[in-house]
């Protein structure tokens, strides 16, 4: 038996001003076939769990290659179209295969194609048949489509946000597979159009609750292989931008319809619900500031890399300033050039520096100061569960007392062993600022005293209901307060 895999993947802010080029797949994960490191990244499980099972199983694994950009703005068409066709042509040439097996993301948009995923799929379709296997994991923050449906057998999405079940999922994926190629199963999938978008992290209830009910679902279901849930990704401005409840049956479409409606409409009336508690800047760097003992972790979950922000934003770091804070941490902002300003000036040295709030409107001011260089990385990096992510040459620099972490690649504060790496003790700060939406609480929750959610100005388009959206429907919750009328009494 053959299968071929391979990986491509980003997540396009069509709102964010920095736009993606080969050389940010190159920053973040470019593997040739058979490359790849023995660690996954978030989107490239499927290779290294498709790695073991094809030892386990003895088929034949073919891998084409892994490429993964840090989240941003809108991918260069040409990069999109070489890396796409870079793979294709992969696939062509290990033809006859048995089975595709990807790793996506789901919420790509290139200059041209504002459905990366759908292009790149029907493509792969149209070179190895109508009747090969063809399926993917994907992250929940991105779109389903039509086209998407069309040309693959069944998706698997991640359940846990933050996502800490990437390489459970990925099993997830090669379990079916496997068993639909040994003729055990025949996955169906079924999608209802929740018609609603959100912010969905399982760390609390109503989520976690729900995510819990899906899994028992499927553990104690027969006819169930899978339930996905896909958030969507709010900062895509797509046609088919929305949440999606999808659920593959084996080989019993009615059931999955039908169950699929009952969980979609059930996670509708639950609308605004799900999301964090957030508190302006003011507020959190009082409460911080107030608090018995530490760390108390602030995240700035706007300014989030992860989400395609530039990570530069400094209304956060502004207050603290302001309000006279002491014994904190704030990593990162990012600033490529300000950190190349520190590294020509050396360790120890005292010098003026502006750094921050460079991208665009909404990330407040340029921060000016004398600030004191303590410590300079080169290709620093963090974990992020089992593997790692790059955050590039990064200095850390001190500012009236606060340490701050200046980086060249963009990244979300995913562990704590941000700060460690840039030779800062996390655990004994007052203080850590963060940015984030909800990936570093798995790891943060760990050594916080209390975790603050903060709105700090407006990098991220975080409100559906005033985005000023061009693409995406308008049919949908909080556009509208009840797209599904009569039907949501059904739930």
């Amino acid at each position: 038996m053959r299968i071929f895999t391979a990986v491509l993947a980003t997540e396009t802010n069509t709102f964010s001003p920095i736009c993606v080029d080969r050389r940010a797949f190159e920053a973040s994960l470019y593997a040739a076939p058979g490359e790849h490191p023995e660690t996954p990244t978030l989107c490239s499980a499927p290779i290294t769990v498709g790695r073991r099972l094809a030892a386990e199983k003895g088929f034949d694994l073919i891998e084409g290659t892994a490429a993964w950009a840090d989240p941003a703005g809108l991918v260069n068409r040409l990069t999109y179209e070489n890396l796409r066709d870079e793979i294709l042509g992969q696939l062509r040439a290990a033809l006859p295969v048995d089975a595709v097996v990807l790793g996506l993301h789901g919420a790509m948009v290139a200059d041209g194609y504002e459905d990366a995923e759908g292009d790149f799929l029907a493509r792969v379709r149209a070179i190895v048949g109508p009747d090969i296997l063809v399926c993917a994991e994907l992250d929940p923050h991105s779109h389903l489509t039509a086209k998407r449906l069309a040309a693959a057998n069944f998706f698997v999405y991640f359940k846990e946000f933050p996502h800490t079940d990437f390489v459970d999922r990925a099993e997830d994926l090669w379990r079916i597979a496997l068993d639909t190629l040994a003729g055990r199963v025949k996955p169906v999938m079924s999608v209802f159009d929740c018609r609603m978008i959100d912010v969905y992290p399982t760390s609390r209830d109503p989520m976690r609750a729900f995510v819990d009910r899906i899994v028992k679902m499927e553990a104690h279901d027969p006819d169930i292989l899978s339930i996905s849930i896909v958030h969507g990704f709010m900062a895509g401005d797509v046609p088919e931008m929305g949440t999606k409840m999808v659920v593959i049956t084996d080989g019993k479409p009615e059931k999955g319809v039908a169950l699929a409606r009952e969980l979609g409409l059930d996670l509708f009336s639950r609308r605004g619900t799900f999301i964090m508690p957030q508190i302006d800047e003011r507020e959190a760097v009082s409460r911080a500031m107030a608090a018995t003992s530490g760390p108390v972790v602030i995240a700035d979950v706007w300014d989030n890399p992860g989400g395609g922000t530039a990570g530069d934003a400094t209304v956060l770091l502004a207050e603290l300033l302001a309000q006279g804070a002491t014994d904190t941490a704030a990593g990162t902002i990012w600033d490529p050039m300000a950190v190349q300003i520190c590294m020509a000036a050396g360790e120890g040295a005292e010098i003026q520096l502006r750094f921050g709030a460079k991208s665009g409107p909404g990330t407040g001011n340029p921060i000016d100061g004398i600030v004191k260089v303590i410590r300079l990385v080169r290709n620093a990096e963090m974990r992020f569960g089992e593997s790692f992510a790059p955050f590039g040459d990064s200095a850390h620099i001190r500012l009236d007392e606060i340490d701050i972490i200046l980086n060249s690649t963009r990244a979300q504060s995913f562990d704590p062993s941000l700060f460690s790496a840039m030779g800062i003790d996390p655990t004994v700060k007052k203080i850590l600022v963060i940015k984030s939406t909800n990936h570093f609480y798995a790891s943060f929750a760990r050594i916080a005293a209390e975790i603050l959610y903060c709105s700090a100005g407006t990098p991220y388009p975080n409100n559906p209901a005033r985005t000023a959206y061009r693409r995406a429907p308008r049919n949908i919750w909080p556009m509208v307060d009840n797209p599904h009328g009569m039907e949501q009494g059904a739930a």
